[in-house]
C-alpha cells in the first residue's frame, strides 16, 4: 500500500499485544485478589508488574526504533495522530462520566429525594426525613465532624496547584517551541520543568488528602460528595502522574538527540494528553471545589 509519500509501513506480526493482554489480565485480576484478600495476590502482581514493565520498555522501544531508523512516514504519522486523538477523546468520555454522576446527584437526585421533584414529592416515598443540603456528606455515628468541615475549600491547596498546572501548559509548550527551533538545550530545560512542576502537583494533591483524612474527616465513604471527590481528583491525579512520566522519557529522548522539527510527534502526543490534563483540572477546581 502506498500513497504520495511512499510504501507504508508495515511492521512484522509481534508478540506484544498478546504479552501486554496477559499482563493487563494478571494486573486486574491480581488487583481484585488483593481487594478480596486472597493470599496469592502478591504472587499475581507481582507477575503483573514483572509483565507490564516487560512489554512497554520492549514494545515502545521497538517503536521509538523503528521512528528513529526512518521506517515511518507521513501516512503512518496521519495514523498516529488519529488514533491519539481517539484515545484522548475515550479519556474525556471516562471523565465525562464522572462529572455527569456529580451533576445529576447534585442538580437531580439530591433535589428530588429533599421533595423538589416535579409531579409529586419524591421524598414521602423514598425518604421522608430527608432534608437536600450540597454537599450530601454523612459521617459515622458519634463522630466529630460535621458537613461543612468536609468541604475542602477553594482558595488553598487546590488554587495553588491550578496555578502550578497552568504553569506546566506554559512550559512544555515552550519547549515546543525550542524544538520547532531545534533549540536542544532549552528543550530539555523546558521538559525537566515540566516534570518537576507535574511532580510538585502529586506531592501538594497528597498533602490535601492527608488533610482531607485526617483533619476534614472526608472519605470515599463520606457520601455522594466524598465519592465522586476522590474519583474524579483520585484519577486526575493518576493521568497527572503519567503525564509526567510520559514527559520524563521524552526528556531523555531529547537528551540522546531523539526529534527533530520536522519528526516529533511523540512529543506532541504527550503535549496533546498534558493539555488535556490540564483542562480536566480546570473543570475540576470550577465543579469540585468552587461552585
Amino acid at each position: 500500500m502506498s500513497d504520495s509519500h511512499g510504501a507504508y509501513y508495515v511492521p512484522q506480526s509481534s508478540h506484544w499485544p498478546i504479552v501486554s493482554s496477559i499482563a493487563l489480565f494478571c494486573l486486574f485480576g491480581g488487583t481484585a485478589m488483593w481487594l478480596n484478600d486472597y493470599a496469592a495476590y502478591p504472587y499475581v502482581l507481582g507477575l503483573a508488574v514483572a509483565l507490564v514493565l516487560y512489554f512497554m520498555f520492549g514494545w515502545f522501544g521497538e517503536v521509538i526504533r523503528e521512528s528513529e531508523t526512518g521506517k515511518y512516514n507521513h501516512q503512518v504519522d496521519v495514523s498516529f495522530r488519529w488514533s491519539m486523538g481517539w484515545f484522548i477523546f475515550s479519556e474525556v468520555m471516562f471523565f465525562a462520566a464522572f462529572f455527569g454522576a456529580l451533576f445529576y446527584a447534585r442538580m437531580y437526585a439530591g433535589p428530588w429525594l429533599g421533595g423538589e421533584g416535579k409531579g409529586f414529592a419524591t421524598n414521602e416515598f423514598l425518604w421522608p426525613e430527608f432534608a437536600y443540603t450540597w454537599p450530601m456528606l454523612s459521617f459515622p455515628e458519634g463522630s466529630f465532624y460535621s458537613a461543612p468541615s468536609g468541604i475542602i475549600g477553594a482558595w488553598g491547596l487546590p488554587a495553588i496547584n491550578t496555578l502550578i498546572l497552568l504553569t506546566s501548559g506554559a512550559t512544555i509548550t515552550f519547549a515546543h517551541w525550542a524544538l520547532v527551533k531545534n533549540k536542544r538545550s532549552p528543550l530539555v530545560w523546558w521538559l525537566a520543568a515540566t516534570v518537576a512542576l507535574g511532580v510538585l502537583f502529586i506531592f501538594l494533591q497528597g498533602e490535601e488528602y492527608i488533610h482531607a483524612y485526617q483533619d476534614l474527616g472526608l472519605t470515599l465513604n463520606s457520601g455522594i460528595y466524598g465519592a465522586t471527590f476522590f474519583l474524579l481528583t483520585g484519577f486526575h491525579g493518576f493521568h497527572v502522574s503519567m503525564g509526567a512520566l510520559m514527559i520524563f522519557i521524552i526528556m531523555l529522548r531529547a537528551i540522546r538527540g531523539h526529534f527533530t522539527p520536522e519528526n516529533h510527534f511523540a512529543f506532541e502526543a504527550v503535549a496533546w494528553y498534558w493539555h488535556f490534563v490540564d483542562v480536566v483540572w480546570l473543570f475540576l477546581f470550577i465543579f469540585v471545589y468552587w461552585l
